[in-house]
């Protein structure tokens, strides 16, 4: 636990109060070394049970902080930045979790050089199964490891180039979305040969983790696992095959594309 560090969360919303929540529940930090801002204090009761500080003054809260996470709103992020850019010190590391935003462009809206991180986390943050990538433009390896380490509480995280952030929104972030409408997919699929809804979204949902679990632990191939449970003229092979036929690892590919150059767009 690191017992002496000092964390402000600037930005309560539902991102921002899955971080801290996750943080906590993990033993990373205990809940009073968190403040999380926002300007309306009431949604941000369920924080103040936990014993996590609360407050509407960004400035105040980067002031007494070694870590600043910016967890606001994309329009949002410049107008915050110059409520607090002065109240910033050398010794901080600053982390963004804003979409779309780059390092650069906060390093411009800020005085001094601190280090700036951007990460990229998608919604299992809030069980503490993220995937989250990570960049930055100026930090030291000891900060770097900082930051990885804190992320990691909250599931998986990495270091990337920056230039490949919005590649990992699409694979890591719009990636959660696909795969819930594969798992749709099968819950439907399972209705139809016989399950009730219930009970097909157990079998489908779990199938799914398990087979993800196995390349995660194992460190193997997708096509290594699929031939363990392909056997000649068997199910499995037909299904896959049929699958295939139709299109399905080419909706997938150019569904990715497709997200890719949409974000693309929109951040030019």
């Amino acid at each position: 636990m690191n017992s002496n560090r000092q964390i402000a969360i600037i930005g309560g919303g539902n991102l921002g109060v899955a971080i801290t929540f996750g943080l906590i529940e993990s033993g990373y930090l205990p809940a009073e070394n968190i403040i999380v801002t926002r300007r309306h204090l009431a949604a941000l009761k369920p924080l103040t049970e936990v014993g996590v500080k609360i407050s509407s003054d960004n400035a105040a809260a980067v002031s007494g902080a070694d870590m600043v996470i910016l967890a606001v709103k994309p329009y949002q992020i410049m107008d915050v930045i110059a409520g607090i850019r002065d109240n910033f010190r050398e010794n901080q590391v600053l982390v963004s979790v804003v979409t779309g935003v780059s390092c650069g462009e906060i390093k411009a809206a800020i005085p001094i050089p601190i280090p700036i991180f951007r990460a990229m986390p998608n919604t299992a943050i809030a069980i503490r199964q993220s995937m989250t990538c990570i960049s930055t433009e100026n930090a030291s390896k000891l900060q770097q490891d900082f930051v990885l380490s804190l992320f990691s509480c909250l599931g998986e995280a990495i270091m990337i180039e920056e230039n490949l952030m919005e590649a990992a929104t699409v694979l890591g972030a719009c990636g959660t979305a696909f795969a819930m409408r594969y798992i749709r997919a099968n819950i439907q699929g399972g209705i139809e040969i016989g399950f009730d809804a219930a009970t097909a979204r157990l079998i489908a949902a779990q199938t799914i983790k398990g087979a993800a679990e196995l390349l995660l632990i194992n460190g193997t191939h997708p096509e290594s696992e699929i031939d363990k449970v392909t056997t000649p003229k068997g199910c499995t092979i037909a299904g896959l095959n049929e699958m295939e036929h139709q299109g399905f690892s080419s909706a997938l590919i150019r569904g990715l594309i497709t997200s890719y150059r949409k974000i693309g767009k929109m951040s030019h």
